[in-house]
């Protein structure tokens, strides 16, 4: 059995069996589990299949001069097969590739998808994004930028992207997540954080 560190060491899990079911670009694996149970004891084996798409990291670049966001806004498959408006308003995530950090994969995708340099990250936190059927977790970080210039079409042809970038005011922002214009949920998190810790930022930042 084994726990870990940081939650209650008397919730343990034993790991039965792991094996790859599914392998390409992202990757299926099949994992049966015992674990405690909250009446005492321990369950039997659970048998759960598990999307593995890697780890990402994500930023909401602000810029407190003009009080302003930098969003991107891209064609979703996913959002397409859940039977939703498919063009996601987001802000600029990546995932995390072998030897990087995510800080380094939050500056590189801020370039990469919005032609965008992040001046000062601050942390927001690490989170899962799916942990029912999903490993994935996201580092989300808020990026001090000049916005000003910012805007276009970018992303990596090799990737098959087609990204928008621009700019709104924070009020605007708020008012396309109030609208419900807003459907992606990292995305939807980092406003609520800048809400909470903007006026921070702003003392901190100017």
């Amino acid at each position: 059995m084994n726990h870990d560190a940081h939650a209650d060491p008397t919730r343990q899990t034993e790991l039965v069996s792991k094996s790859t079911l599914f392998k390409r670009y992202f990757q299926v694996d099949e994992y049966v589990v015992r674990h405690s149970l909250f009446a005492g004891g321990v369950s039997e084996p659970v048998t759960r299949e598990v999307f593995e798409r890697g780890h990402a990291a994500a930023v909401i670049p602000y810029d407190p001069e003009a009080d302003a966001v930098v969003f991107i806004e891209q064609f979703r498959t996913g959002a397409f097969a859940a039977g939703l408006h498919p063009w996601l308003i987001e802000v600029v995530a990546g995932i995390i590739d072998d030897g990087e950090s995510p800080t380094e994969v939050a500056r590189r995708e801020a370039m990469e998808e919005a032609n965008c340099k992040i001046e000062e990250l601050v942390p927001i936190g690490k989170f899962l994004v799916s942990p029912g059927g999903s490993s994935e977790t996201l580092s989300l970080f808020c990026g001090r930028v000049q916005s000003a210039t910012i805007g276009g079409i970018h992303g990596l042809s090799e990737e098959s992207e087609d990204i928008r970038a621009f700019v709104l005011s924070f009020e605007d922002a708020l008012t396309q997540m109030r609208e419900g214009k807003i459907t992606n949920l990292f995305t939807f998190a980092a406003l609520q954080w800048l809400v909470l810790n903007r006026e921070e930022l702003r003392a901190k930042w100017q």
